[in-house]
């Protein structure tokens, strides 16, 4: 592979990628956030995706000039695309970094982009943006590629080398350049697709899959909850016959399951089609907060515990557990949604960042010294300090307290008194 490889955008998704060729090949990291880039020079990853070894152990020059993305002749882009508030997608991270390398663009060139979007907006909308800032002709003078991220924050399992990597190219011979150059660092292999398009269909369509199934789980779980059913011991019997698929409900938030449904949505409206099952998947989802939220008091109601002034221990804020990611977190509803109700809370998160939960959300995140003995105690994300000290985290509820528990990390047995527990 002769190809010097660029990444603009370091974040959740393309420091991985740059750190996995550096470790290969001479590798250019841009970011225009100078300030992660500091942090990245000293070896440290504000994300954790990425260990402090592996950050030594690449050859990667971490930059905040787009002038050093001159030596490269490869191109990747990996910038967040997320949706507005009317939930569209918002694409403006991504044509600003088009813009961005249309203004260095040379001949010979290939620009590959990992960023999640409908099928046809690498066509349709980047291509102009790289054409308009080089003033150079796409398919004569450079050419593009794409290959769909299959980053899962907070996996270390299935990291970036591990994970079959689907590419597609402008052209055949783009195609197999893309592919020798994704092959020499992933060593699950790589999937060549038919076309662009092919393949940002394919990266819309995993992350719905999931969202639909999730949603299902959610309906379910309202259901069984009506039927005094345990959810849990329903999926567990279910869970023996060999081609039932195992997904559990819960807050569906984050960069992807939640958002990039909304990506091919937009597309299908744009061509004349109402996607039924893809939207009905997103309010069941998107009502999540608000279903918990008012179980939440009917179970305070049931104890005779006051609602009105009292306060609630909340462990975790992230879209996930084991991970600082705080994007698209739908915890932030569900605690919006009690505050509506009078109640005040108390925030712990074992991963975030406090000051970007203070910047984005406005929460005021507390250390675990501070955390107040309740009579409610949500568990919104089950960190692995959580599973691992939950005794801890338990002792701070009343004997007549109740745990909400949304994705099952407590047992009956872990109560004591005449504490009890309410499930998704």
């Amino acid at each position: 592979m002769n190809r010097k490889i660029g990444v603009v955008g370091l974040g959740y998704v393309g420091l991985p990628v740059a750190i996995a060729f550096g470790k290969q090949h001479k590798t250019v990291g841009f970011d225009i956030n100078k300030e992660r880039i500091s942090e990245l020079q000293k070896g440290c990853d504000r994300t954790h995706e990425t260990r402090e070894e592996d950050l030594k152990a690449a050859d990667v020059h971490f930059t905040s000039d787009k002038s050093t993305l001159l030596e490269c002749d490869l191109i990747i882009i990996a910038v967040p695309t997320p949706i507005n508030k009317h939930k569209q997608p918002e694409l403006s991270p991504l044509i600003r970094a088009s813009e961005t390398v249309g203004s260095i663009l040379k001949k010979g060139d290939i620009i590959v982009y990992e960023s999640t979007v409908y099928p046809g907006a690498t066509e349709d909308v980047c291509v102009p943006v790289l054409e308009e800032y080089s003033n150079l002709k796409c398919g004569e003078d450079f050419f593009i590629g794409y290959s769909p991220e299959r980053i899962n924050p907070g996996d270390r399992e299935h990291t970036f080398e591990k994970i079959t990597k689907v590419v597609s190219g402008q052209t055949p011979e783009v195609l197999d350049v893309i592919s020798e150059a994704y092959s020499s660092v992933v060593k699950a292999g790589v999937y060549k697709a038919e076309s662009i398009q092919v393949a940002e269909a394919a990266k819309v369509i995993e992350n719905i899959q999931r969202d639909v199934n999730v949603a299902l789980m959610n309906e379910l779980a309202v259901i069984f909850n009506k039927l005094g059913i345990e959810i849990k011991d329903v999926l567990a019997a279910a869970g023996t016959k060999w081609n039932f698929l195992k997904f559990s409900p819960g807050l569906v938030g984050g960069h992807c399951i939640g958002v990039d449904p909304y990506y091919l949505t937009h597309k299908a409206q744009e061509v004349g089609h109402h996607p039924e099952i893809i939207l009905a998947g997103r309010r069941i989802n998107d009502g999540m907060a608000g279903y918990i939220a008012v179980s939440i008091i009917k179970e305070m109601l049931r104890k005779n515990l006051p609602v009105r002034g009292a306060t609630l221990n909340f462990l975790g804020l992230t879209f996930k557990e084991n991970t600082p990611d705080l994007r698209n977190t739908k915890v932030i509803d569900l605690i919006k949604e009690l505050k509506d109700f009078g109640l005040k809370v108390a925030v712990h998160d074992a991963e975030a960042n406090a000051e970007e939960a203070k910047r984005l959300y406005g929460i005021t995140l507390i250390d675990k010294t501070e955390l107040q003995q309740t009579d409610f105690l949500v568990i919104a994300v089950p960190h692995q300090e959580y599973v691992d000290n939950r005794q801890d985290y338990l002792s701070t509820l009343s004997n007549n307290g109740i745990v909400c528990d949304i994705k099952g990390m407590v047992e009956v047995e872990d109560l004591i008194g005449r504490q009890s527990v309410w499930r998704l």
